[in-house]
């Protein structure tokens, strides 16, 4: 029987849905639905069960991203959640690490915890970074602090170096449990058994503040598909790159935190393993926000931790953080949602404010009145205002044009045409140097990088970006407006555990190590197992580590042998090629134990070499070229019309139902066999 499988990723403008029904996909994008997300994902199921002739009941399985999560911590909409505490460190939270990220900023005001201080309680207890009780809990006092509680729809759990003993808040847990059965608990020994406080508590603030709200959605939605016909297991993607259980989701919704960007990245490194491409840059650009990744030899790179709801032009250091495996990239307010502005020093601005699906750009003719990215694209010819999101939505020049002229035009004394040039290239600057950046601090050099573009403004404006790095390789693969959610389709079940147990090389307990190991083991593949019962497991162990004293660690693979010397030489290879150099005289250590289980990846065809093909020509539309800034002739055709091997010179647009690419002067386009547009520049 064919496994019909369908992946759903909610965005902040359009909700992606594609129905795999063997090797054939079947796609849809629709305006999400903000009061009720579920509804965008049941319209954009009915559509692609009427073009695949599927009904919902033929459903094996479905695959959800959603950003519902990352949403409510941003716009400060979860739970009535109160925090309990170590006495001394109801501030933590508050406090954050008291480093200014805009040094120079006079006027700087830092985010508002997520909790308030009124809600913020503390208990006389204490545990010491070995472990060791210091000061007992008192069950006494748990009760009578139980009685202030009441309010609380949800309650987070965090005392110092509960990581190395969690008894104390397991102790908390339990009597709260019995006299608030239906009252959602999350703890920081299971949510991020890690050191660093403020982190690790911020981490579970934000799990419990989302998680009767996520649990509610979920649960509903579960509902919701089985009245339309499809009663079938629901996965979720979350944001290490891996689908989890909708029980594991429930219980930790933090988790979940940038899920539709991991599916993206998982998107691309399927492609990249395809291609045969050890180095590539990953571009999502959707309606919102533009999300930039370094995948090497197929693999996205991983981080510990990652901000959600920067509160300054998404600078790093001014958004909260949390400490969950998740894969590392660089998001930035750049979308075709992104509304233009000038500012009081007469200077184009892009972002971070979108217009989202509601009212949407300009153009949608939904009551936007201030010029987006889309319009821009509009005005210089990129899009058809007859064919955007396959018909589904016309668009509107003369609004757009209006906007433009109003908003950045008059203000700076440009025709429309201009101020849509000017607010683009803002756009792409903004996105390159964001890439520049984020190739640096990994120690990477982009030349010699292949791009991949996708998500449904990207190829529009990857080109462009190719120009401003320096790339001479762009890949479009096929579903390339719907990327995140095909993603989801190729992803793995996986779930990675992480436990600190700071130990020095120099007295290292292989002993104690194995036992954590085991232990780490032991939970993440009970994880997949509710997922996958059956399938093969494997596993991969990485330490994080640094020379004690530093305040920073860095990923470590762990070697074939669980001893010192062998840790050492690998921590210095690492430190050696992120650095440039080791530190004679420090003592490595371990900080941080991570074991990811992973069922396998889907097994690739690798894409053979294209023939020799025709010239495609297309019909002839005026497209703004940036090497001349005016408007030219640019050659326009269906994605379909180009078959393997066959090309086109830019400047030319290549059209389809979920996105467009343009093709810059100087670039080639070819089509490839398994449907990819293959754009390089021309020598």
């Amino acid at each position: 029987m064919t496994a019909i499988n369908l992946g759903v990723d909610i965005g902040g403008t359009f909700t992606d849905v594609v129905l795999e029904v063997g090797e054939r996909l079947h796609s849809t994008k629709v305006l999400t639905t903000y009061a009720a997300p579920e509804e965008a994902i049941l319209a954009g199921l009915a559509q692609v069960c009427a073009q695949a002739d599927v009904e919902p009941a033929r459903i094996t399985r479905i695959l959800h991203g959603t950003t519902l999560a990352t949403n409510a911590l941003i716009e400060r909409k979860g739970a009535k959640t109160a925090f309990i505490t170590t006495d001394g460190f109801r501030d933590v939270i508050e406090m954050r690490t008291e480093s200014r990220f805009e040094q120079y900023d006079l006027n700087l005001v830092l985010p508002d915890p997520l909790i308030a201080r009124d809600c913020r309680f503390t208990l006389h207890e204490r545990v010491d970074a070995g472990g060791n009780v210091l000061i007992p809990l008192d069950d006494a006092e748990v009760e009578a602090l139980a009685a202030r509680l009441e309010d609380f729809d949800s309650i987070a759990i965090g005392f110092l170096h509960s990581y190395a003993n969690p008894e104390h808040e397991h102790r908390v847990a339990d009597i709260l449990a019995a006299r608030f059965p239906a009252k959602s608990l999350s703890l920081s020994s299971e949510v991020s058994p890690q050191i660093r406080e403020y982190e690790r508590f911020n981490t579970t603030c934000a799990n419990a503040y989302v998680r009767p709200m996520m649990a509610d959605y979920l649960g509903r939605l579960k509902a919701r598909l089985a009245e339309a016909g499809a009663d079938c297991p629901v996965f979720l993607m979350h944001s290490g790159g891996g689908l989890m259980s909708l029980e594991a989701a429930r219980q930790f919704p933090v988790r979940l935190v940038e899920s539709g960007p991991a599916g993206g990245a998982i998107f691309a490194a399927d492609l990249a393993r395809r291609h045969g491409l050890d180095r590539v840059l990953s571009f999502d650009m959707g309606g919102t926000t533009a999300k930039i990744c370094l995948i090497r030899g197929g693999t996205p790179k991983t981080a510990r931790v990652f901000e959600v709801a920067r509160t300054y032009r998404f600078k790093k250091g001014s958004g909260m953080p949390i400490s969950i495996p998740v894969i590392d990239m660089v998001e930035i307010g750049a979308g075709g949602g992104s509304l233009g502005s000038v500012d009081a020093l007469g200077r184009i601005q892009a972002g971070p404010e979108s217009a989202g699906s509601e009212p949407g750009p300009a153009a949608y003719g939904r009551g936007g009145s201030r010029p987006a990215v889309t319009d821009a694209d509009l005005i210089l010819g990129r899009l058809d205002p007859d064919n955007f999101a396959g018909g589904s939505i016309p668009l509107k020049p003369e609004a757009s044009e209006t906007a433009l002229a109003e908003h950045i035009g008059q203000r700076l004394d440009l025709d429309a045409l201009t101020a849509a040039y000017g607010l683009s290239e803002m756009v792409d600057e903004n996105m390159a140097n964001a890439a520049r950046v984020h190739a640096v601090e990994n120690g990477e050099d982009l030349a010699g990088y292949t791009m991949i573009a996708f998500g449904g403004a990207a190829p529009l404006h990857a080109g462009r970006l190719c120009e401003k790095l320096g790339l001479t390789r762009l890949l479009v693969p096929p579903g390339a407006g719907v990327g995140s959610a095909i993603g989801f389709l190729r992803a793995p079940y996986a779930y990675e555990a992480t436990r600190s147990l700071v130990m020095r090389l120099d007295a290292f307990d292989a002993e104690a190590a194995r036992e954590l190991l085991a232990a780490l083991r032991d939970e993440a593949e009970s994880f997949v197992r509710d997922c996958a019962p059956e399938a093969d497991i494997s596993t991969e162990t990485v330490l994080h580590m640094r020379y004690r004293g530093q305040g920073w660690d860095i990923p470590v693979p762990l070697p074939d042998r669980l001893e010192a010397g062998a840790i050492q030489e690998a921590f210095e290879a690492a430190y050696s090629n992120l650095f440039g150099r080791t530190v004679a005289g420090l003592v490595p250590e371990v900080t941080v134990w991570a074991l990811s289980a992973a069922t396998p990846l889907r097994p690739i065809e690798p894409v053979a070499g294209a023939p020799a093909g025709e010239t495609a020509t297309g019909t002839e539309r005026q497209l703004f070229d940036a090497s001349t800034g005016a408007l030219a002739a640019a050659g326009a055709l269906e994605r379909t019309a180009l078959g393997d091997g066959t090309v086109i010179a830019g400047p030319a647009i290549v059209t389809e139902a979920e996105t467009t690419i343009i093709v810059p002067r100087g670039f080639t386009a070819k089509g490839r066999a398994d449907g990819t547009i293959d754009i390089r520049k021309s020598s």
